[in-house]
């Protein structure tokens, strides 16, 4: 495909990433012939690969729980052991290597879909898919986030109000399961049930070894405005709004999300394809995104830079490592503002108990760590940010509408068909009362979303009883995919894995 010569000379050199690859039609026989070859042989390689991780997988000891050689994360369950006994400390170092899983397959712009490695991550299948003018129909905000991690375990972003969530462009899933097995899902094969019963299982059921996904065509630009409101019930019915026109005051939605400040500070940001920029922001250097949805009400990002326009500064929690701070910004090298570097500085943080010291050392109350996504229901949005101001009072919140793309509910994640949520996005620590234990406003985070129809991501910290998990996450479903993919329990129970820790 090749891109359009007119949009190509507005977005200018800085915007090469939109430039596209020859068209195949014009190759010639000769390069199309090296294309088939070049095809074949990324099949014969994806293949070899395949059996390689199913020998890996049936030779793990079976005493030691499963896990993946991984370079990069994005959970906030930081662990660090899986067991004892030599196998098990040959197994922590080692893991199952999958990192030739980690990378776009193809990309057919003809029929914009991509076929792509299940660890691989978004920044890097963006890459592929951008020089197409292509991306995913939805981008989660963080660059490290692989497309089998939002599969598996759900992901969102400000498509998601036109688009659904990650699995819902899936059009094949490749899947080694618990039980050893390689399979090929789709949505009406002998494996449907697990199609759609992979999404939220955690990595429970198997793990996605390559994906086939929809794309869709972008502009060089996004066109954005950014919406105040002096209450949540005045954001929330514009957001029902959104749904029902697919624009706000004549500027189109193509993408829509949101930051609350204060239940009576709260701002849509409401983006729209550009083939035009008439300046363009840069949020990778000084200037830090989310203090410009406060300060200006129009903006223009290359689409790159919009769709990695979070990840710079992790949302805004690169506060506590002084990333904001003007001379520490400057010092700070520009590679490293990046949401994987900030996790890996938290994780080290984590293993020391290096802020826990300083703050006893300090005579500092403990604080606990509130991160959590929540899905909530458009009608009752203002009543759930209004009890997180007044009782946790974390700010701000990052808010992102959602609605399924199709009319059929996924039957771990029930979300319902034709409905409108709000994903509210918060990611901190507040400091606990003196009379009250570490879980004490995740507790009440979790009561809140189920008194409000609400559902909980399972990324994080929750605390239900067994019973009340699976009457939320669909236990009867669940426990029918794990007798049928994974029956003698290799693999950890989403209970196990997502509460209690294991």
């Amino acid at each position: 495909m090749t891109a359009d010569p007119q949009q190509a000379e507005v977005a200018g050199p800085q915007d090469a990433e939109m430039a596209g690859p020859q068209d195949a039609e014009m190759a010639g026989p000769q390069q199309a012939e090296l294309a088939s070859s070049q095809e074949t042989e990324v099949v014969r390689r994806h293949e070899a690969e395949v059996a390689r991780l199913r020998d890996a997988y049936a030779a793990w000891p079976r005493e030691v729980p499963v896990r993946l050689a991984k370079r990069t994360s994005n959970l906030f369950r930081f662990r660090d052991a899986i067991g004892a006994g030599p196998r098990a400390s040959q197994a922590r170092q080692a893991g199952l290597d999958v990192s030739a899983f980690g990378h776009v397959l193809d990309v057919d712009p003809a029929a914009r879909t991509a076929w792509v490695g299940g660890m691989t991550t978004y920044e890097d299948l963006c890459d592929a898919t951008l020089p197409y003018q292509l991306m995913p129909l939805v981008v989660p905000q963080l660059k490290t986030i692989t497309l089998g991690g939002a599969v598996t375990g759900l992901g969102i972003e400000s498509t998601s109000m036109r688009n659904g969530l990650p699995h819902e462009s899936v059009t094949e899933l490749e899947i080694l399961t618990g039980d050893g097995r390689v399979v090929r899902a789709t949505s009406d094969n002998e494996h449907a049930e697990l199609f759609r019963g992979f999404p939220n299982s955690y990595g429970t059921l198997g793990y996605a070894l390559s994906l086939t996904i929809e794309l869709e065509p972008v502009q060089p630009f996004v066109h954005l405005r950014h919406f105040p409101f002096g209450s949540v019930e005045a954001c929330m019915e514009a957001i029902s709004q959104i749904a029902a026109e697919g624009s706000y005051r004549g500027h189109k939605a193509d993408f829509l999300d949101g930051t609350a400040f204060a239940p009576d500070e709260v701002y849509l940001t409401v983006g729209a394809f550009s083939a035009v920029a008439p300046w363009r922001s840069d949020y990778t250097g000084q200037q830090i995104y989310y203090q410009s949805v406060r300060r200006d009400k129009e903006d223009f990002l290359t689409i790159r830079n919009y769709l990695w326009r979070w990840d710079t500064d992790w949302f805004w929690c690169s506060r506590p490592f002084g990333v904001q701070k003007p001379m520490v910004r400057r010092l700070w090298p520009r590679r490293y503002r990046r949401s994987d570097v900030y996790r890996k500085l938290v994780a080290l943080d984590r293993r020391y108990h290096l802020t826990s010291r300083l703050d006893h050392k300090r005579d500092l109350p403990q604080r606990e760590a509130v991160i959590q996504d929540v899905e909530i229901p458009v009608e009752r949005g203002a009543e759930f940010l209004r009890f997180f101001a007044g009782n946790v009072g974390m700010s701000p919140v990052w808010m992102c509408p959602l609605r399924l793309r199709g009319e059929r509910a996924w039957p771990l994640y029930p979300l319902q068909p034709g409905e409108v949520y709000v994903n509210f996005g918060f990611w901190g620590t507040v400091p606990l009362p003196a009379d009250q234990a570490d879980g004490y406003y995740n507790r009440l985070v979790e009561d809140e979303v189920a008194k409000l129809d609400g559902h909980k991501s399972l990324y994080s910290t929750s605390f239900y009883a067994e019973d009340e998990f699976y009457r939320r996450y669909n236990g009867e479903a669940y426990r029918a995919l794990k007798r049928a993919y994974d029956g003698e329990d290799r693999l950890l129970g989403l209970y196990e894995k997502c509460v209690t820790g294991r």
